[in-house]
């Protein structure tokens, strides 16, 4: 099996998963959905840009791409999500100006510096970034692994006090353990390990035991249907309709 392959399934797993929180944004409205929706899409265009370097070879906009939404955005937008589900509007607008500021400046310096791929022939290899653009990366990580990882546990800690809904507590460990271990692959990419295959398993068993968590919480995003089967319409809407 080509090493590509993983990186194609994550994609796929990463797009099908967007659109399933897609369709409960729709229904519900609620901006913690739409964040995770932008950064599953975010996943899956940076495993995309995985598979296809894998494929067709390496190219600076494909790097320059993987390196915003897969190195740079994912776990912020992902972590901001819960954020918003978590902690108060006021607080949840001020760190969303700031993660969209930062992704912002991050994205101009990505695409007009002069990034040289040397002798790097995947987008997992070194390759060298504008510094500023790599303090903010890491700054974005622990910010996104903290509130992703950290919301998810301390939900889960909070149903099993209370002794309720066990399933959550089962949902909420699953999505910690999930956003953990494509961390875990970024942090061990960054001191020169885990390159190529050992980072692209960990990035999709991440993201499919995130999807397992999110099936197991699904009365958190609304009620589950088949996604996109409704189109735009909110529950309210549809169930004017059945009435």
């Amino acid at each position: 099996m080509k090493i590509g392959i993983i990186p194609l399934i994550s994609a796929i797993v990463s797009f099908i998963f967007g659109i399933t929180v897609l369709d409960q944004y729709f229904a519900r409205r609620q901006s913690f959905q739409l964040l995770w929706t932008i950064g599953l899409f975010m996943y899956g265009i940076s495993a995309f840009t995985e598979f296809y370097t894998e494929t067709y070879g390496l190219h600076l906009i494909m790097f320059r791409l993987w390196y915003l939404f897969g190195a740079i955005c994912v776990a912020a937008f992902l972590g901001q999500g819960t954020v918003y589900l978590l902690v108060k509007r006021r607080t949840a607008h001020i760190l969303m100006a700031i993660v969209v500021v930062i992704s912002v400046y991050s994205a101009f310096r990505l695409f007009t510096a002069s990034i040289n791929l040397g002798t790097a022939t995947r987008l997992t290899d070194k390759i060298i970034v504008p510094t500023d653009v790599g303090i903010l990366t890491g700054l974005m990580n622990v910010y996104g692994t903290v509130t992703l990882v950290g919301g998810a546990l301390f939900s889960a800690w909070i149903f099993w006090r209370k002794h309720i809904l066990p399933h959550r507590v089962q949902s909420n460990v699953l999505i910690a353990v999930g956003a953990l271990l494509p961390a875990i692959g970024g942090s061990l990419l960054r001191l020169g390990t885990a390159r190529g295959a050992p980072f692209y398993i960990l990035e999709l068993s991440g993201v499919i035991i995130i999807f397992i968590g999110f099936l197991r919480t699904r009365e958190v995003f609304g009620f589950f249907r088949f996604p996109l089967i409704h189109g735009f319409a909110p529950v309210k809407d549809i169930d004017t309709k059945a009435k």
